[in-house]
């Protein structure tokens, strides 16, 4: 299909025809890639050219900050932004930009250093649904009841994928009206993808046409896709030969779910100027490291439970030390980023005050480390206090008295890896419960804690947890046959794993 003004033209009435046929408010998902570019642009064109007395529904422009997109994207998706509201508003059309985010208590890095969550991979991918899904569909879910129903516009198209083309075509025979396809997994939710049929070639053949209507450069669009192609290269497609910067992806700059970022990569090779963003690259592939990352863990599930496969138990969360390293390294790329990076990002933020916040509460409350280490991180290596207004905490142990525990132990202990974390649990569990509701449920706490600390190192456990397989074996019980059956260790995730 070849992109031509007739085709436009009749998209464009074919977009004003839908938005005039019903009251239901549309949504647009733009994430400032060249699609949903395309997309809001063509919804744009089509309102633009209809009389202010017809633009009376609202059309927002959805876009989901996952707080670790490339610095880069975020700060041009942040400038779009900007301008089209201005555009909007001097144009009286009825576009509302939103950027939507996750829960601060819900972010990656609030569930990488801080519940010490293992960094996603294909059978562990815990980022999309907390990081981009939840957001945009409790947006969606607020206006659905709000409205009882809305149309959301996409830039998606069935030669993205194979599994785009047949998501798409199985939807296109569920459509319920012409050109809406509904929403699996959102009720009352009709979805109308205006490109569907079109290929990367015909999106930048559009977006190189015609220009911007918010006053943002398309031709700039395509110059930030040229670099994150290896080549450097971003030609139209005329056969298959061809390279194309189609094929380029944006993201989250920590993203596991690949094996290298080849869109940072290139884009840091391409431009010397971008070469401030080396730092970001080289963290993600250290905590994206698969060699030695269960060392980096406890041998214990999340809950503390014990679990495993072939004879190795599963190994959890990141242990305290790996946890406040990746913090502190953190901190210092993004502090040397604001002093010596470009000027535009001498206020970027790679993890904001509520997410470290939310951390302090996740290791001082949930996981009893009463040293709160994270404040003391923080100043030593931003050099200005950590503030934290809200914060309520009974200071009656802190850093010295944790040192002296620990210390204690070792000597009393040497052998007991997991005596220290029993000893500074209990001791918190009890300094916490000073008031009486406070202490209905301290002896199940006590009893949960010494229960999943009194092993004395990963063969301990693992010689616990195989003889009590065996024993539920022998009685006829429910147990872990995969543990019994001594072959190399497959897998330690699945997407339904206990947390």
């Amino acid at each position: 299909m070849a992109i031509s003004k007739e085709l436009i033209d009749g998209l464009l009435v074919t977009i004003q025809n839908l938005y005039l046929a019903d009251d239901i408010p549309w949504m647009i998902g733009y994430s400032g890639g060249k699609d949903s570019t395309a997309a809001v642009q063509l919804v744009w064109m089509a309102i633009e050219r209809l009389p202010v007395k017809d633009r009376k529904k609202t059309i927002h422009v959805m876009n989901t900050d996952t707080l670790v997109e490339s610095p880069v994207v975020s700060k041009w998706v942040e400038n779009s932004l900007e301008h089209m509201k201005k555009e909007a508003d001097r144009g009286r059309l009825p576009f509302v930009p939103v950027r939507l985010i996750p829960d601060y208590d819900n972010t990656f890095w609030v569930n990488l250093i801080g519940r010490g969550y293992p960094y996603p991979r294909m059978k562990y991918r815990w980022c999309t649904d907390r990081l981009k899904i939840k957001p945009v569909n409790n947006f969606i879910k607020n206006k659905i009841a709000e409205h009882g129903e809305i149309i959301l516009v996409l830039g998606t198209r069935k030669q993205e994928s194979s599994r785009r083309n047949r998501t798409m075509s199985n939807l296109e025979k569920k459509r319920v009206r012409d050109l809406l396809s509904p929403n699996p997994t959102l009720a009352n939710e009709l979805v109308f993808s205006p490109m569907e049929s079109w290929s990367d070639d015909d999106v930048w053949s559009f977006l190189m046409q015609y220009k911007n209507p918010w006053g943002y450069s398309n031709m700039d669009l395509m110059t930030m896709y040229r670099g994150a192609t290896a080549d450097n290269e971003c030609p139209l497609q005329i056969d298959k030969s061809a390279p194309s910067c189609g094929k380029s992806r944006f993201g989250c700059w920590v993203c596991t779910m690949v094996e290298k970022d080849k869109s940072m990569e290139a884009m840091i090779a391409n431009d010397s100027e971008k070469e401030w963003m080396a730092p970001l690259l080289e963290f993600r592939n250290e905590f994206g490291n698969e060699d030695g990352d269960r060392e980096r863990r406890s041998f214990r599930r999340m809950k503390g439970t014990l679990q495993g496969n072939y004879g190795k138990l599963f190994h959890g969360p990141y242990i305290k030390e790996v946890r406040e390293e990746w913090l502190e390294k953190l901190l210092r790329i993004q502090k040397d980023i604001n002093e010596n990076g470009p000027d535009e990002f001498h206020d970027l933020e790679l993890i904001r005050l509520p997410e470290l916040q939310a951390i302090r509460r996740i290791w001082v409350n949930e996981k009893h480390e009463f040293d709160d280490s994270l404040p003391r991180i923080y100043e030593k290596v931003m050099e200005r206090p950590f503030t934290d207004p809200e914060w309520i905490h009974n200071d009656s142990f802190s850093e010295e008295e944790w040192e002296i525990l620990k210390r204690t132990c070792q000597e009393l202990y040497p052998d007991e890896e997991l005596a220290f974390e029993m000893m500074y649990t209990l001791i918190d569990i009890e300094n916490k419960a000073s008031g009486v509701s406070q202490r209905k449920s301290i002896l199940e706490d006590i009893n949960s804690t010494i229960t999943k600390t009194f092993y004395r190192d990963e063969e301990d456990a693992t010689n616990f947890y195989s003889d009590m397989m065996v024993r539920k074996k022998e009685n006829g019980g429910k147990y872990n046959e995969k543990f019994l059956d001594f072959q190399p260790i497959e897998s330690e995730f699945d997407n339904d794993e206990d947390e």
